[in-house]
Parts: structure tokens; C-alpha cells; sequence
């Protein structure tokens, strides 16, 4: 009897379910875009309803297509686009408010006045992290301050607290159950991940200790057990990750200095570490790379807020092509004189810059410069942004002669050819691009046994294309001293 698993990849612009068989190849897939909510400059919201409903869509979707029957799945893996903060009534499940997603910028000046404060070095000594609104506390603590009735609801008893993965969890489980894992916890700028426990000094600081938050697990756990209504049986969710750690997993990163670099609607690279959580100098996050068993293997991370997002922008806001298949062919017809560089910082600038209050920018147009050119420019800042990243890493000690790439930014073979030239190292792309939803998986399918170990999870890897540079030694070095000199034109801030 086949075992199938189902997994649940709840992003930032669609929900997706994927369901795989136990050797993790993909038998069906669905995916729903949802509506994105920009109700002021630099804030970003999602309508929980419509996270929820997709989800369930999709899921539903799959079944139907595959022909599967829900009693066939032995268990559910979540990921989940992180640091996206929901409060909800525990008594009638409805968010108090729309989800604050996790590129929103709105409590950018209270982690400034955290930092006047002087708690910089707490914050990053307990979370691995920096103050920063990209992370879910200041978020908690923005909904209780603004939304009538949010705080007293609070200090009822009645408020939860959830990243999309507890939300989704509480919401298939009909409200049995609000847990979440490790690494989501680790992302909110509110959990020790010395300790692995909530931490009761900074939530208080934070003002945000009334809420319920969840429970923490292992990422291979017993989440709880889906209500049979949704799907037609009852079915046990065994692994959560958030998504980029889930893509940690699916890329089969399980010895340290292994790194991947996931292509969604931002751009996320993790390097594992092992036991040792290594703390950045250079403006890198310290997290939680897994746990399993109790044990925590810890990463280091750099974050890019746009990446594919900055592709739906030329694709959705100036209508430049009408689907991200094209810009490989655009890309291809492009003059290249390299005098275009498209600085995306759409909602500020993540890893190494951390401005919240830097904007996007065009740089080096003139009557020549085509879509074409501006296409790829779009793709290659994305290249830029992850040179970025190599160069805080290599700062903070770290040395590595391959990357691990996956999202759906990387069938894009110009794209990947131009990071391998511009990193000067070999780029290696999986056959499952979705690296997110497999890691999902493979972490659920640990824990009701489908797989014995992560050294069975990582002999399932296998390579699709390995890019190896081309480009003439020291163009790279060029070119990303333009982008640098762009870069520099847009940050407010040192």
C-alpha cells in the first residue's frame, strides 16, 4: 500500500498543497493566489479568511484531482510564511484583525525607540535575532495598541497568539489544539532559542504578555489531529516548519556548513551550524535550523525581503509580461550593457543593511533600455541581494564551495547561471524545486516513521542541473560594484 503525504505551503501570495508519496515524489499539486493588502506605505496585511479558505481550497483541490482517497494520507506536514502575526478569539476562532505579514514595516519607529532603549544586545543575546519590524512580537503588540477591544480581550483570557502555521493548525483541529514549532517560535523575537522557552523577560517588555501563545514542539511532533469534516477523515499533522527551514530540510542541509537559498517571494539562505549557534557580527540572524528529538541544530541567516515579489511587481504593476515563464526568454533578449540595476526595496532592505525605511529605486535608464533590460535587471538584483548575503557570511567565518537553491525563481536557468557567475561557485538545483512543501514532508513522515533517519530523508536529494561560473574572472566583482553604488543611493540609514 502506497503512504501518501500531504503537504500544506501556506505562503505569502498562495496557499499550495502538494501531496507526495513516501519516496517524496510529488503526485499532485494545487495552488491559490489570495489578495495582497497594502493599506499604508510600507504595510502589508492578509486577510486570515482568505489564508484559511485557500488553504483548505487547495487541499481539497489535490484530493479530487489525484483521485486520492484522505484515509490513504498517513500524515500532514505545515510550512508556512513566517513571522506573519494573527490574534484571534479563542471563544469564536475570528481574527481580531487582518494577518500583519511578516515585510511590514508599520512599527518601525517603536523597535527604533526598543533600540534608544538599549536592548539591542538582550534581544539579540536571547532570540539570535535584531530588532526589527520584520519580526511577530512588535506586531502582537501593534494589534493590542490599535485595535478596539484587542487588549481587554487580552487580559480575558481570550486572545491567541499564532503564526500562520498555529493558526491553520487551530483551524483544522476545530480549536483542540495551539502549538507551533521551534522554528517559528524562534522568528518572533520573543522565544529563547538558548532555553527553547518563551521568554518572559522580553514578552514583558514587549507589553505583550496577555495574549495565548502556543505551545512549542519539535518540528516532528504531534501537532494534533485534523477534524475529519475538512477533508473526509480524520488525519494527524506530524511536522511544522517555517518555510525556510522547511526548505533546510528539503534541501537535505543536514551537515554543518551545508547552505541553501530558497527563490520565493523573498529570498531566504541558511547555513547550518550544528551545535553551535553562532553569532553574527555583520548583521546575519542567528535561529533555529530544526529540532528533532529535542535537539536543536542552528543556523545562520540572511534575509532578502524581495526577491520573486519584485517579478510579480514588473509582471502585475507594470504589466511588462504576463507570466514569469517569459522573463527567461526576456532575460535572454537583453542588451546587457549593464548599466541597469533595479534595487528592490520595496519595503525597506533586509540582510546586511536593515533600513526599514529605504525605498526601490531604478537606476541607469536611458532611451535605449528596453523591458528586456529591465527584466533583467529585476532577476539579477536578486543575484546582487544573495552576493550580499555570501559577503556577511564569509565575514562571520563562514566558507562554503556550493549552494543549494530551490523555489520558483530557480527554473529561471539565466537567473541560477548569472548567481553561479556572479558567487564564482557551483549552484546546485534539485530536481523538487518546491524544497518548502518536501521538507514538510519529510519532517511529518519522520515522526510516524515512513522515514528512519535524516540520513534516509537526505539519500532521496537528487540533482537536477549543477551550474558551474562561465564568466570571466573579475566581471562579477564589476558588476556588483555598481549594484553596490545603487544600493548606497537608496539606504537612510548606516
Amino acid at each position: 500500500m502506497t503512504h501518501y503525504i500531504l503537504a500544506i505551503d501556506q505562503g505569502t501570495t498562495s496557499s499550495r498543497a502538494i501531496l507526495f508519496d513516501e519516496k517524496g515524489t510529488r503526485v499532485g499539486q494545487s495552488q491559490q493566489e489570495f489578495p495582497q493588502i497594502f493599506p499604508d506605505d510600507g504595510w502589508v496585511e492578509h486577510d486570515p479568511e482568505n489564508i484559511w479558505s485557500s488553504t483548505l481550497a487547495v487541499c481539497q483541490s489535490v484530493l479530487k484531482d489525484t483521485g486520492v482517497d484522505a484515509q490513504a494520507i498517513a500524515t500532514i506536514g505545515i510550512t508556512n510564511q513566517r513571522e506573519t502575526t494573527i490574534l484571534w478569539d479563542t471563544e469564536t476562532g475570528k481574527p481580531v484583525y487582518n494577518a500583519i505579514v511578516w515585510q511590514d514595516r508599520r512599527t518601525s519607529a517603536f523597535c527604533q525607540s526598543l533600540s534608544d532603549q538599549g536592548l539591542s544586545e538582550k534581544v539579540q543575546e536571547k532570540t539570535g535575532l535584531l530588532i526589527d519590524p520584520y519580526f511577530s512580537a512588535t506586531k502582537i503588540r501593534w494589534i493590542l495598541d490599535n485595535v478596539e477591544g484587542a487588549r481587554a480581550k487580552a487580559q480575558a483570557g481570550k486572545l491567541a497568539f499564532g503564526t500562520v502555521d498555529s493558526f491553520l493548525l487551530w483551524r483544522l483541529t476545530n480549536g483542540k489544539s495551539h502549538k507551533t514549532d521551534a522554528t517559528n517560535a524562534a522568528r518572533t523575537m520573543a522565544f529563547n532559542i538558548h532555553t527553547q522557552e518563551w521568554d518572559d523577560e522580553l514578552i514583558g517588555l514587549l507589553g505583550i504578555g496577555d495574549v495565548l501563545f502556543p505551545e512549542v514542539m519539535d518540528c516532528s511532533a504531534d501537532f494534533g489531529v485534523i477534524d475529519a469534516s475538512w477533508l473526509g477523515a480524520e488525519i494527524p499533522v506530524n511536522g511544522i516548519a517555517g518555510d525556510q527551514q522547511a526548505a533546510l530540510v528539503g534541501q537535505a542541509c543536514f551537515t554543518p556548513g551545508m547552505v541553501k537559498s530558497t527563490y520565493g517571494t523573498g529570498c531566504f539562505m541558511i547555513l547550518n551550524t550544528g551545535d553551535n549557534a553562532i553569532r553574527s557580527e555583520h548583521k546575519l540572524l542567528t535561529t533555529v535550523g530544526y529540532r528533532l528529538n529535542g535537539k536543536v541544530t542552528y543556523a545562520l541567516e540572511g534575509s532578502i525581503f524581495v526577491a520573486g515579489a519584485a517579478i510579480q511587481w514588473l509582471r502585475d504593476g507594470l504589466k511588462l509580461f504576463s507570466d514569469a515563464k517569459e522573463t527567461q526568454s526576456l532575460a535572454k533578449q537583453a542588451l546587457n550593457d549593464d548599466s541597469v540595476y533595479l534595487v528592490p526595496a520595496f519595503t525597506g532592505l533586509g540582510a546586511p543593511y536593515w533600513d526599514p525605511d529605504a525605498r526601490g529605486a531604478m537606476i541607469g535608464l536611458t532611451r535605449d533600455t528596453s523591458v528586456s533590460d529591465i527584466v533583467s535587471a529585476g532577476l539579477r538584483s536578486v543575484c546582487y541581494q544573495t552576493r550580499d548575503l555570501v559577503g556577511a557570511m564569509a565575514q562571520d567565518g563562514a566558507t562554503f564551495s556550493s549552494l543549494r537553491v530551490d523555489g520558483g525563481m530557480v527554473i529561471n536557468d539565466v537567473m541560477v547561471q548569472f548567481l553561479s557567475d556572479l558567487l564564482e561557485i557551483t549552484v546546485e538545483r534539485p530536481c523538487v524545486t518546491e524544497t518548502t512543501a518536501l521538507g514538510a514532508a519529510f519532517l511529518a513522515g519522520l515522526h510516524v516513521g515512513l522515514y528512519k533517519s535524516l540520513d534516509e530523508v537526505g539519500d532521496l536529494w537528487v540533482a537536477d542541473k549543477r551550474f558551474e561560473p562561465t564568466m570571466e574572472k573579475g566581471t562579477g566583482d564589476k558588476l556588483y560594484q555598481g549594484w553596490q553604488k545603487a544600493v548606497d543611493r537608496v539606504r537612510t540609514r548606516d
